[in-house]
């Protein structure tokens, strides 16, 4: 529950207070913090003593953590563009009033 208060309070200072001139600089930040999370996990990795005995399960694990939910994107992806193939099509244009499907 705090992560996701924690994201929505990012999402909001990003929104309301963070001007474009500040873009890159906060793309590097994440960059730089991401790679940092990425070491400090193979860090604690690293420690254990059973990393070898459990790395079969670990790999197994990571590769359901990852096939699973990236299956169900594809599959909610495909269902969506042949149930509504339309989507976008029809809105006006707001700078002069034309219909974009026309």
């Amino acid at each position: 529950m705090i992560t996701i208060c924690v994201m929505c309070a990012g999402i909001l200072v990003g929104k309301f207070f963070f001007s474009e001139k500040f873009r890159k600089g906060n793309e590097l930040l994440q960059t730089v913090c991401t790679a940092l999370l990425i070491f400090a996990m193979g860090v604690t990795l690293g420690r254990k003593e059973d990393l070898l005995d459990n790395l079969l399960s670990l790999g197994l694990d990571s590769l359901l953590f990852f096939a699973i939910p990236t299956a169900a994107s594809i599959l909610i992806v495909i269902f969506l563009t042949r149930n509504f193939p339309s989507a976008g099509k029809g809105k006006k244009n707001l700078k002069n009033g034309e219909d974009k499907a026309s």
